[in-house]
């Protein structure tokens, strides 16, 4: 059997030996998750057992990486910064390591390794990987040193949008069942351990990605009764689905689009609760942005909606939307509306993801969320600077978790954002288990590019596991190791300054550090953070 360790960044094809040096050691705070990888090559086929070995054996788990179909790896105005871009197997699944999975003689395969020594363990240390196959083995050794400081708290508030009803329709589960809170509970804490400290909470069905007069399986957790022209809203889904979140480890609260996407033009789809009991659509694609209707609507919910977050003490911690990603023709629209949203939720912040400036500019949006590819014209405008990526910045070397791009692609997205000091990121999709627009349901395991619509990683970085149980990808580890590394840099800097810090950054680099602007090895990366977590040490 071949074995050899690599770093996290790496990717492992079963149809190519890895090219990357042996990964011999590394460093980490005593409070952190850090990871590598053993790739081994079996000569023939077999079951697979790993077995950890050393001091920090207890404090580590293993996974198995499991390939799976990739149909539109990227667009065709994609860089050069592409492992592949062909169609086929690409590894991303990281399965726990249950003993069950079986080897093909000639493949190569991979360990993911993930060392968490939670305080308990301070100094330096040898971990073994052994890999049994067959009658074959091998082992793989990585020097472990970990650093007697704490990353501290992260900062930068995430949000990748979460799509319970995709839940719902993968494991055939009705919204607000038992199962429901069950299998929602386990892809909110996975998602809370992997950086994502913001959700966005379905007010009503979210209006996203879906196709026009169509409709998304409604997921809404506020109640409606209208009786005569008044409405009554019973928040008791809304109170679970706080509280859950809560004890998971999720902070703020993104509160679903009051309008279309695209546009801000109707209204998303609420059902009530009539006289006699019976459900019924009340606004929906049929309703235009200018209804009296749906103002009275919003202005009776939204005081209702306000003392229920006071009551629940999470104002400080709320988001709101009008429309996703409108575009300078809807400008006028958009003023309208956010208006609208001001005047009946005073002093909390709206959000959205658009990337014209002259929606700040002009009053229209307080905290915009530009696409990385337009952050610079944002950067030193906005009091504060968020920034997202979709499908759409697969070019001029924009970071992204492509399946079809190098970790280091997903990871260094962390230096940057502690550049440019941003406050927030957003990214569409947690989990969306869809074709685009939403019309037909997707086995994410089958199909990673939502029916060949966006490159193959975009919509989704948790797979549905068996029993209910959130499934990480290896681009969620490499994802949130980028948070890790931006707390680094703020431990860093509260005991050199920021000016040193970001000297540091910059220093060697051809160009300076930008969205664009990074250097494509991966050792770079890794040497910056190993040059980090000693001038922790030392300092």
């Amino acid at each position: 059997m071949k074995i050899i360790a690599l770093s996290s960044l790496e990717k492992v094809f079963h149809d190519e030996a890895p090219s990357a040096p042996e990964y011999k050691s590394f460093s980490m705070l005593k409070n952190e998750r850090s990871s590598f990888q053993a790739a081994f090559c079996p000569e023939g086929g077999g079951k697979v057992t790993v077995t950890l070995g050393g001091d920090l054996a207890a404090a580590t788990k293993a996974y198995i990486v499991r390939e799976v179909p990739v149909g539109l790896p990227c667009f065709e105005n994609a860089d050069d910064l592409y492992l592949r871009k062909t169609p086929g197997d690409y590894p991303d699944v990281l399965e726990s390591d249950d003993g069950g999975f079986k080897a093909e003689g000639g493949n190569w395969y991979s360990v993911w390794v993930e060392v968490s020594p939670n305080g308990g363990y301070i100094g330096s240390s040898e971990l073994t990987v052994g890999v049994e196959c067959g009658e074959e083995s091998g082992e793989a050794r990585v020097t472990v040193e970990v650093i007697d400081a704490e990353l501290p708290e992260q900062s930068i508030i995430c949000t990748e949008w979460y799509h319970s009803d995709c839940i719902c329709n993968y494991y055939g589960i009705e919204p607000f069942s038992d199962e429901y809170w069950r299998i929602n509970e386990n892809f909110m804490r996975t998602a809370a351990i992997h950086g994502m400290n913001c959700i966005l909470t379905p007010l009503f069905t979210p209006p996203l990605d879906t196709k026009v007069g169509g409709e998304r399986r409604t997921v809404q957790l506020v109640k409606v009764r209208r009786a005569g022209g008044k409405y009554y809203f019973d928040f008791t889904n809304l109170k679970k689905w706080i509280d859950l979140a809560q004890r998971c480890g999720i902070r703020y609260f993104e509160m679903s689009h009051f309008f279309t996407q695209w546009g801000a033009k109707h209204a998303p789809k609420i059902v009530a609760i009539d006289r006699k009991g019976r459900e019924k659509k009340i606004f929906g694609w049929s309703t235009r942005t200018s209804s009296k209707a749906y103002d009275d609507f919003l202005r009776q919910f939204g005081s209702a909606l306000v003392r229920f977050i006071d009551d629940n003490g999470i104002r400080e911690r709320c988001f709101f939307h009008i429309s996703d990603e409108p575009s300078l023709a809807h400008l006028k629209i958009y003023k309208q509306r956010a208006k609208l949203i001001s005047e009946i939720f005073p002093g909390f912040t709206v959000i959205d993801a658009l990337s014209n400036l002259e929606f700040y500019e002009t009053g229209a949006v307080k905290q915009p969320i530009p696409c990385e590819n337009e952050a610079d014209k944002f950067f030193g405008k906005v009091p504060e600077l968020w920034t997202y990526y979709c499908c759409g910045q697969g070019s001029e070397y924009m970071p992204n978790r492509f399946m079809s791009m190098p970790s280091l692609r997903n990871r260094v997205l962390g230096i940057i954002m502690y550049k440019y000091d941003v406050k927030g990121f957003l990214q569409w999709g947690y989990n969306f288990y869809n074709t685009q627009y939403s019309i037909k349901n997707i086995d994410p395991y089958k199909v990673t590019d939502a029916g060949g619509a966006f490159p193959s990683g975009d919509s989704f970085v948790v797979y549905p596991g068996k029993g209910g149980e959130a499934v990480p990808s290896l681009r969620l580890k490499v994802f949130y190791d980028a948070f890790q590394d931006a707390a680094a840099l703020r431990l860093l800097e509260s005991k050199l300054g920021r000016e040193k810090v970001l000297e540091f950054i910059d220093k060697d680099l051809f160009k300076p550090l930008t969205f664009r602007e990074y250097p494509h090895e991966n050792d770079w990366l890794l040497e910056t953070r190993e040059k980090i977590n000693q001038m922790i040490k030392e300092n």
